[in-house]
């Protein structure tokens, strides 16, 4: 097993508006280590966007390659990109994207309704929603939950499948400060215990100065130090 769970090599990806092409990534290159925390920042237009799309399996490049925990994802089709997005991503978004008629254990079952595994969800989504600390929690509904409550959730949600990598974009960005300060504690927390690698989109610079590295994505590129 390689000790590199992300590897982008060259990665290039350019949209057409009409008769204009805009190069969002223009030769991008990283590494990510297996257990790492990494944190990616950069101004608006940076191109940040579109490779954690690339990176959670949401799109593909243009050109160059992409590795997935081993696994070149760079030319796979939309099924086959689906299947692998539910197995090695798990999702934690500034806006928590929870079913809001649904409890906490249903929110938490969805990845392993998807994946199609039929027995063992609830024990499974149970024991995640223990590790964020909301046991007593399982059968509240968003509205009944506080906003760092929901994000516990969200959290638990994306590691109920033990994905490769947890891409978390703007994770404390809808939180206050003290909510925000847990959150990222419990992430970092769940980093040292399970071994999650871990990458943070972000522009707060006290975020990203938690975590081990930080990569600085400008004009498409990784900016050099």
């Amino acid at each position: 097993m390689s000790d590199w769970v992300i590897e982008a090599r060259e990665l290039a990806k350019v949209y057409r508006m009409g008769e204009v092409q805009v190069h969002a990534l223009s030769g991008l290159s990283m590494v990510v280590r297996r257990g790492e925390v990494v944190s990616i920042m950069g101004p608006s237009g940076s191109g940040k966007s579109t490779l954690m799309n690339i990176i959670g399996c949401l799109d593909r490049p243009t050109s160059g390659d992409y590795i997935l925990d081993g696994e070149n994802v760079s030319k796979l089709k939309d099924d086959q990109l689906a299947s692998i997005r539910n197995r090695k991503v798990g999702f934690v978004f500034q806006s928590f994207n929870l079913l809001p008629r649904a409890t906490a254990l249903t929110n938490v079952e969805l990845p392993m309704r998807y994946s199609g595994m039929r027995s063992g969800r609830k024990e499974r989504a149970r024991a995640a929603l223990q590790s964020v600390g909301l046991e007593d929690r399982i059968t509240h509904r968003p509205s009944e939950l506080s906003g760092g409550q929901q994000q516990r959730v969200a959290i638990a949600r994306a590691l109920v499948n033990d994905p490769a990598i947890l891409l978390a974009d703007e994770p404390t960005g809808n939180l206050d400060s003290k909510s925000g300060a847990e959150i990222m504690h419990l992430l970092l927390t769940l980093n040292q215990e399970r071994g999650t690698t871990l990458l943070i989109v972000t522009h707060d610079s006290e975020v990203a100065a938690q975590s081990q590295r930080i990569i600085r994505i400008r004009d498409g590129m990784v900016e050099e130090k």
